[in-house]
């Protein structure tokens, strides 16, 4: 494994993309979402924008009131404290805390401006987002009761996840037993979140850390496919059908950089990660070569594990998130091993991201492409698409450069 010094960028590379990460989340990304986006009447966050910023609709994504409270309190404490950061960020944890529990303590998944419930759906991911926006804004702010929530709610979700029945299973599970790969990713990267804002809980996260990661690499890994799957069986067991077959590439890049890291994290305390660099890497290796269109480049959005037909119409699309993932993914994989090849695929993506999916008109990016990169839709933002992906990748990002910057030798 080479060292970070050896990080392969030039100094030139590096000055440029730290300029373009940097200035496109301070100047661009957060402008165009703020202050529009705050509901100064209910509090928390409007999400469904058309290109220019205009509100299409009021109805809240529960999971974006998260999202956005956690970027902005971590702007708040790793760019500059800017006031209203900070203060955008409490309105959004506020209107989850009035809003957004139901009676049984699970979250909704859609509410009313007003905060009325709209939808509530099996998956935990709005909870998972509440504890990574609690725990950052109790950093910021100081307030040991959010810490502490976020602790709390984490424990709950842990409870409902582990504890058979207390969930709808997708699929009932005496027929075709199933799990998917989305709640061992997200409870990583939620435990190394807290762990982060409330080191008091290193402890449990780590444990919870290491157990994510080993249940991705056993169950989901799979070397004779090159892949990670999204679906196996409770036993990570291969199951050979279109749900068992589908690959999300931009899911998997995800996941190979939240294993990368947390193996940066254990070398800055001294701990030997070769493990764990390897097998994120393994997994971006993979996920790129299966993933790219090498006609019209750019991510597909689904690809089958065997190179048979999807069956999803969106699966050769190329949406904005997964090319957000693999800039993190490449940076971080170039970071730790210094292997040229991530270079290559850093510019290769980065490239072709920023000339099909920035909006030079009115800010921001377009989230929704055709195969060949031309635009699908306008929207700006849905319910599923705002203030999150793109700017997480512009802070890692410049974070990412600025420590290969100070690694390099003169």
């Amino acid at each position: 494994m080479k060292p970070v010094t050896l990080a392969p960028f030039s100094a030139a590379r590096l000055a440029q993309l730290r300029s373009v990460y940097r200035d496109g989340l301070v100047n661009d990304t957060l402008p165009f979402w703020f202050p529009g986006s705050v509901d100064t009447e209910h509090g928390g966050y409007f999400t469904c924008r058309d290109r220019d910023g205009t509100l299409l609709q009021t109805d809240k994504s529960v999971w974006f009131q998260g999202r956005m409270a956690w970027m902005l309190a971590t702007a708040y404490l790793e760019v500059e404290p800017r006031a209203e950061w900070l203060a955008w960020a409490r309105s959004g944890v506020g209107f989850i805390e009035r809003h957004c529990f139901d009676d049984d303590g699970r979250m909704f998944f859609s509410v009313t401006r007003e905060g009325r419930p709209l939808r509530k759906r099996r998956y935990q991911f709005s909870e998972c987002f509440a504890i990574i926006a609690l725990a950052a804004c109790g950093h910021a702010t100081g307030e040991t009761r959010w810490l502490e929530r976020a602790e709390g709610l984490l424990a709950r979700v842990l409870h409902y996840h582990r504890t058979p029945g207390l969930l709808p299973p997708k699929t009932r599970p005496e027929t075709r037993p199933m799990k998917g790969l989305a709640m061992p990713m997200i409870l990583l990267v939620t435990a190394q979140e807290l762990r982060k804002h409330h080191p008091e809980f290193g402890k449990s996260c780590r444990e919870l850390i290491d157990a994510c990661i080993s249940e991705i690499a056993t169950d989901f890994v799979k070397p004779e496919l090159r892949c990670v799957l999204e679906t196996v069986s409770p036993d990570g067991g291969f199951i050979d059908n279109l749900d068992g077959r589908c690959v999300n590439p931009g899911h998997s890049i995800e996941a190979g950089w939240f294993i990368l890291e947390e193996a940066r994290q254990r070398r800055r305390t001294g701990e030997e990660a070769g493990d764990l660099v390897r097998l994120g890497a393994q997994i971006i290796d993979w996920s790129l070569e299966l993933g790219w269109d090498r006609e019209h480049g750019g991510i597909f959005y689904f690809r089958d594990a065997r190179g048979l037909p999807c069956t999803e119409y969106w699966h050769d699309m190329k949406f904005w998130w997964p090319h957000n993932e693999a800039v993190i993914a490449t940076l971080l994989a170039a970071e730790l091993t210094g292997e040229p090849r991530f270079a290559d695929w850093h510019a290769k993506v980065h490239d072709w991201t920023y000339s099909h999916f920035p909006d030079k008109e009115h800010g921001e990016w377009f989230g929704y492409l055709h195969r060949d990169g031309s635009l699908s839709t306008r929207v700006k933002g849905t319910m599923y698409k705002g203030c999150f992906h793109l700017p997480r990748m512009q802070l890692l990002a410049w974070q990412s450069v600025e420590r290969m910057q100070a690694a390099k030798p003169e």
